[in-house]
């Protein structure tokens, strides 16, 4: 198996389709929109999922041998990286943008 090809490619689309994607959520649209996606917002989603595919066609037509699990490793690969990077991406910016704490109900007892 070629298993720098296949860590290569899954990292590049991992990379190329969720950055591109998180840099179209967080550059373009308001962070009022992450909250309440629309259309448009999970439209997005389809970068990381071509990215994925190209990877992996790539993968399969640079092969010799065991096309199939290659193919099918590089897809497992790259939406486990993809997921990483969504999951890191949204703590970052959870962080960027603290919310106030809420504030408890009822009467206040001032010292």
């Amino acid at each position: 198996m070629r298993l720098k090809l296949v860590v290569i490619a899954s990292l590049l689309a991992a990379v190329v389709g969720a950055g591109s994607c998180i840099a179209l959520v967080l550059g373009v649209f308001s962070v009022k929109a992450l909250s309440s996606p629309g259309l448009l917002v999970t439209t997005t989603l389809l970068l990381p999922i071509a990215a994925i595919i190209f990877a992996s066609i790539f993968v399969y037509r640079h092969t010799a041998r065991r096309r199939r699990i290659q193919a099918l490793l590089t897809v497992v690969l790259a939406t486990l990286l993809t997921l990483a990077l969504f999951i890191v991406a949204s703590i970052v910016s959870a962080r960027r943008n603290p919310s106030e704490p809420a504030q408890p109900a009822g009467p206040q007892i001032a010292s």
